[in-house]
């Protein structure tokens, strides 16, 4: 069984910084590219980053280029996202998501295997 869990969201001040954790079960990790998306009320799914399966290759959004920063470890089936430089229209909820066996990174944020159920990311004063 597919399954993808996100953690490390919270509340945090303008500036600030949160690193979300995506842990990873049912699927051969290591051979799929892994892609962060994020909704905000009222708005469309946006792909913020993606990385490829041997993470030698990272797409980002230009709205978060140069401070947000992903990673993965395939010996324990996580992916990352490091977030720097927080701005209040970072509030979202930020969801993993498998690309399908063969797809390569992209941020057009469908299209996706599978993915978790998300981790509110708050960025208030």
């Amino acid at each position: 069984q597919l399954q993808l869990e996100e953690s490390g969201g919270g509340v945090v001040q303008p500036g600030g910084s949160l690193r979300l954790s995506c842990t990873t079960s049912g699927f051969t990790f290591a051979y799929v590219d892994i892609a962060w998306f994020r909704q905000a009320p009222g708005k469309e799914r946006e792909g913020v980053s993606c990385i490829s399966e041997k993470g030698d290759q990272e797409f980002y959004a230009p709205s978060v280029q140069g401070r947000f920063k992903v990673s993965r470890d395939n010996t324990k089936k996580q992916a990352y996202l490091q977030m720097s430089s927080l701005k209040p229209e970072d509030t979202a909820v930020y969801h993993c998501a498998q690309l399908p066996f063969g797809t390569t990174c992209h941020l057009r944020g469908t299209g996706y295997a599978s993915w978790g159920q998300g981790t509110q990311v708050t960025v208030s004063s």
